[in-house]
């Protein structure tokens, strides 16, 4: 199959997709009765740079020729490239089947779509693994994505040839990033006080609470319901957290009474937490603005609500509480995911002495002072 390639082109201030290809008067033809012309030294066709003709240009070479787009897309704004592009049904339907989260089924379907449109011209079962490979190196080189956003563009893409086609693994590797070794973020004692403190409205004074005291995620939160508050054990129900999984969690005494007054003044329907109108819940976009808002009047650097969880996490380990039970509380599989608080724990730090007071302690120097 023939190849056209696409570039950025910019005369007179006007932006143009520039398009190459071998001498073919039959598509020239085409192409300029879309409003095509050829650039000063006929070189090249260029056509103004409108997402509908980015969109028929597509759909005139589908079968036709490949479209190289890589050049054109590192000159335009993703949210700029609007290309037409038809998923394969049973990708969505599989992923319905299998009973993903509506959050992952909306981030697979995005990411799977944007690996397509790099590939337009081509059927999905036609693309090669080098040029899967191709595409990461434009998602690391081009668009510098983080690691975190490479690795699910990687889990979009596998999804398809190992779920929906069926394809063994060695058909094709892709190679996943080395993960980052980040430390989380997390909050004083002090600075979770004095967030809470300032936090005058009862629902928002609830909702801070919660995430701190039992260690929630924000879906989790979001998805709380009245029947999922055991009072009587001091207890919270999360029912399907990450993985699916049920779990219990910490009620703290001082947030039940909080929640009390709470539930007798709002008065929800069926969520914990509801937004406009009944039975809808609560909006993490709503939780996030006043947050921030929160951060700013108790002088606390901004954080986002999955820092409250990690601060959970780390002054429970703070007071002697044992890793699994932690563990449990977090609903993490694996150990080895809860150890991480252990790095950022300042009470373990506290415990341990630089090999330089103990020289001086000891009076292993003559004069055991730095500064005299």
């Amino acid at each position: 199959m023939s190849e056209v390639k696409l570039s950025s082109h910019i005369h007179n201030n006007i932006n143009y997709i520039a398009i190459h290809f071998s001498n073919n008067k039959k598509w020239e033809s085409e192409l300029c009765k879309m409003g095509a012309v050829w650039n000063r030294n006929k070189q090249f066709l260029l056509l103004k740079n409108k997402p509908n003709n980015l969109t028929n240009l597509f759909r005139y070479f589908k079968g036709k020729a490949w479209l190289n787009i890589k050049e054109l897309l590192q000159n335009i704004p993703e949210k700029k490239v609007q290309i037409e592009i038809d998923l394969p049904n049973e990708y969505i339907l599989l992923l319905i089947r299998k009973r993903y989260s509506k959050n992952t089924i909306k981030a697979y379907v995005s990411l799977f779509k944007s690996f397509l449109t790099f590939y337009a011209t081509k059927k999905p079962e036609e693309i090669t693994e080098s040029e899967i490979r191709a595409y990461q190196d434009y998602l690391v080189n081009s668009k510098k994505v983080a690691i975190s956003t490479q690795n699910q563009h990687i889990n979009a893409i596998k999804f398809y040839y190992e779920k929906v086609l069926g394809k063994q693994r060695k058909y094709y590797e892709i190679e996943r990033p080395r993960k980052e070794r980040k430390l989380p973020i997390v909050l004083s004692e002090k600075q979770v006080m004095a967030i809470l403190s300032t936090t005058k409205n009862i629902k928002h004074k609830c909702i801070l609470a919660l995430l701190y005291s039992a260690g929630l995620r924000m879906g989790e939160l979001l998805n709380l319901r009245k029947q999922d508050i055991l009072f009587d054990k001091n207890l919270l129900f999360i029912r399907a957290g990450k993985g699916k999984k049920d779990r219990t969690s910490l009620l703290a005494k001082s947030t039940s009474k909080i929640l009390v007054h709470y539930l007798d003044v709002y008065k929800p329907n069926y969520w914990v937490f509801e937004g406009n109108g009944k039975t809808k819940k609560y909006s993490n976009s709503s939780v996030n603005a006043m947050l921030k808002r929160m951060c700013l009047l108790a002088n606390v650097p901004p954080i986002s609500a999955h820092v409250l969880r990690h601060s959970f996490a780390t002054h429970l380990l703070e007071q002697g509480i044992d890793l699994r039970y932690i563990q449990t509380l977090l609903g993490h599989e694996s150990t080895k995911t809860t150890e991480i608080y252990t790095h950022v724990s300042k009470k373990s730090l506290e415990n341990i002495k630089s090999p330089l007071d103990e020289i001086l302690d000891r009076k292993i120097l003559n004069n055991n002072k730095l500064i005299k």
